[in-house]
């Protein structure tokens, strides 16, 4: 049996977990829009897009992939955030 061993760092990996939890918060506090929760789930988007815009100066010393995909994620968390997809006439 032949085994496959991957070289993955660990700061790549922290990299790829806040990016997908930046995305998880953003799509909660859509998700979250007129219930009890939505004033908490803002702040959490808020805060995560702290996260994430920062990270994305960081990323940028790991190399330019990095950097790119950090600001993917800022833009595709500020597109969930912000656009409304509902037509209310």
């Amino acid at each position: 049996m032949t085994l496959f061993a991957l070289a993955v760092s660990p700061v790549l990996c922290t990299l790829g977990a806040v990016q997908i939890l930046g995305l998880v918060a953003a799509s909660v506090a859509r998700l979250a829009e007129g219930t009890r929760h939505e004033r908490s789930c803002q702040w959490l988007c808020l805060v995560s897009l702290a996260v994430v815009g920062s990270l994305c100066g960081f990323a940028l010393q790991l190399g330019p992939g990095s950097g790119a995909v950090s600001a993917v994620t800022l833009a595709l968390m500020t597109m969930i955030a912000v656009v409304d997809f509902r037509s209310d006439g």
